[in-house]
């Protein structure tokens, strides 16, 4: 051999020492699969696997059960896989054991009930294949249990078996609950109970003997709610839950605002529905409300589950007593509400008005007084209303044309106007709109007031008067004076007219007046609101005659008072074949004389 040919083959011999060498791959575990439930030697592995403690043909598996395995041969287990199946074809891992001690704690809980294979592969590292071993066909079948019963005893209201349908109770602090369970199992274990009323829970039911319930009390039942879980256990270890849903209610409800009628203060009418009762009730977080009592004014207790009820009441103020009860008996506190009734309407008594004439300044202030024995009068819906008419009659002023509102001031308004000087003679109309608390309307008739002249002329009767009273008629000794005070309410500059009449005291209806005397005041006698005037007339013969005072008699003047312009007086006329008559009542002097004689003689016998 060349030395070329040398240096090829140690250069070939180097690059392959180069090359790292891998170790052959694992075979797959089901090509050590063979038929039969013991041992199955794999490839050139010399170790033995079997199942010491496995299910056998056809057992019946439930629970957990441990799983453990011989080994014995030459090699080295280096790992343990254990599988699961169902079909013998597709496997499941369950474990992966990689030391000893090779035991492995199956939960058959974990997988439905089924017929089931185990297989177990051991990975000899010495020969580098596994060693299998299977078990024949088992059944697993658990049972988990199922809970036929669990309830609560005698509650008051409910039966616990939703929050919408909770067990109510109404117990002291001291009482018990009894819980009553019930399942079906194979191997029933035990029970717990918790979430119960109160501190604490109930001991187990179990395992020693089972008393399907407990009794339940803590020693402390406050009010509340509560979701008690029953667990029911078996020996297989599965287990099952159940909810009851109770509460403990000691406090009575509320009745909160209810809507009387239409929800006014006062009711028109004398049928009256009270609504709401129900609804505005509040039981808080207790047993909710059953029903609402009421009692009307002395009257007894009744009971009613509807929202609402109706009353036939009289006109007043009736007390109207509630109070609700809730599902477990408890009776909430009294609440009083006042039904208000009134369907009559207002009654209208008297105007107040502002004396009206043309020489008023400003706005006439207007009040009308009414009253209502009931509700009272509405002053904020009530109004008054007002209008100028011609002649003071019917229900609409014709000057107006219409009826004007006065305000929003309910009975008192104001009417104002720029000049009352231009009203004179016209008529103020007015009404009233009244309104009570409770709606009852009515609508007075129209009341007219005069608009009357501010200047008024009248005899001031105290200061006129005639000097003598009986007079013998003639022209020498009949003759009388007539004083007259002519007076204004206010300053007067215009002329004024003024005449004495005279008339036969005994004349019949046809015989007029005669004037006697006329006298025209010129403009501004009455600037200063007084003005004496003396007249003199003559007895013409004998009997009484009356006497007159005129002012204005044409009735040029616009007056206030056209009544007081004239003013009376009597004089007599002394027969002269009546000696009893005298000129005057002034007694002669010899009479005078005579009666004082007779005095001083009376007056000296008294003394004797």
């Amino acid at each position: 051999m060349g030395r070329g040919t040398l240096a090829v083959w140690l250069s070939a011999v180097m690059l392959c020492a180069l090359v790292p060498i891998s170790a052959p791959a694992p075979p797959s575990p089901d090509q050590a699969l063979a038929s039969g439930p013991t041992v199955f030697p794999s490839g050139p592995s010399g170790l033995s696997i079997a199942f010491s403690n496995g299910p056998n043909l056809d057992d019946d598996v439930k629970g957990s059960k441990v799983l453990s395995f011989s080994v014995s041969g030459s090699g080295t287990l280096d790992s343990l896989l254990i599988e699961l199946s169902s079909d013998g074809t597709t496997w499941v891992e369950l474990t992966n054991l990689t030391s000893s001690p090779w035991i492995y704690p199956f939960d058959t809980t974990a997988h439905t009930n089924d017929s089931y294979t185990l297989r177990a592969s051991g990975w000899d590292s010495d020969t580098e294949s596994f060693a299998t071993a299977t078990t024949d066909s088992f059944n697993i079948v658990n049972q988990v249990p199922v809970i036929t019963t669990f309830t609560v005893l005698n509650p008051d209201a409910g039966a616990g078996t939703s929050p919408a349908d909770r067990a109510w109770f109404n117990i002291g602090a001291g009482e018990a609950l009894s819980f009553r369970w019930g399942a079906s199992d194979d191997d029933l274990k035990e029970a717990t109970l918790s979430n119960v009323p109160g501190p604490g829970s109930p001991a187990k039911d179990g395992p020693s003997s089972l008393a399907y319930g407990w009794d339940w009390s803590s020693g402390s039942m406050s009010e509340g709610t509560w979701s008690p879980r029953l667990t029911v256990h078996d020996h297989s270890g599965l287990s099952a839950t159940a909810t009851l849903f109770v509460g403990i209610d000691r406090t009575g409800p509320t009745v909160g605002s209810v809507t009387v009628g239409d929800g006014s203060a006062w009711q028109q009418s004398t049928t009256v529905t009270v609504s709401g009762l129900n609804t505005a009730a509040s039981d808080g977080q207790g047993s909710g409300v059953a029903s609402v009592q009421f009692a009307l004014g002395d009257d007894a207790w009744s009971e009613t589950t509807a929202d609402s009820i109706t009353f036939t009441l009289e006109e007043g103020v009736h007390d109207l007593t509630l109070r609700a009860v809730d599902r477990v008996g408890n009776v909430g506190t009294n609440s009083t509400v006042q039904l208000r009734v009134d369907e009559t309407a207002p009654v209208g008594l008297s105007w107040t008005v502002d004396e009206l004439t043309t020489s008023r300044i400003g706005a006439a202030n207007i009040v009308f007084h009414a009253e209502d024995t009931e509700s009272g009068i509405d002053n904020g819906s009530s109004y008054l209303q007002y209008g100028f008419d011609s002649n003071g009659v019917g229900q609409t002023p014709d000057l107006s044309g219409r009826w004007l509102n006065m305000g929003v001031n309910g009975l008192t308004g104001q009417v104002g106007l720029t000049s009352w000087a231009t009203k004179s003679r016209q008529h103020l109309m007015l009404r009233a709109v009244l309104v009570d608390e409770a709606g009852n309307a009515f609508t007075t008739e129209a009341s007219s007031f005069q608009i009357l002249p501010g200047l008024d002329l009248y005899w001031n009767n105290s200061q006129t008067n005639v000097d003598r009273i009986i007079v013998r008629p003639g022209e020498q000794t009949g003759n009388v004076t007539v004083t007259s005070v002519l007076e204004s309410n206010q300053d007067y500059g215009g002329s004024v007219i003024v005449r004495l009449e005279t008339a036969p005291a005994d004349r019949t209806a046809s015989v007029d007046w005669t004037v006697m005397e006329t006298r025209n005041l010129p403009a501004g006698t009455l600037s200063n609101s007084s003005e004496t005037i003396v007249w003199q007339y003559t007895v013409p013969r004998a009997g009484q005659f009356d006497l007159r005072l005129v002012i204005d008699s044409a009735n040029v003047i616009d007056e206030y008072d056209e009544g007081n312009n004239n003013n009376y007086l009597v004089v007599t006329g002394a027969s002269l074949d009546n000696p009893g008559l005298v000129p005057s009542f002034a007694p002669s002097l010899l009479v005078v004389l005579l009666v004082g004689f007779a005095l001083s003689l009376l007056q000296r016998k008294t003394r004797d």
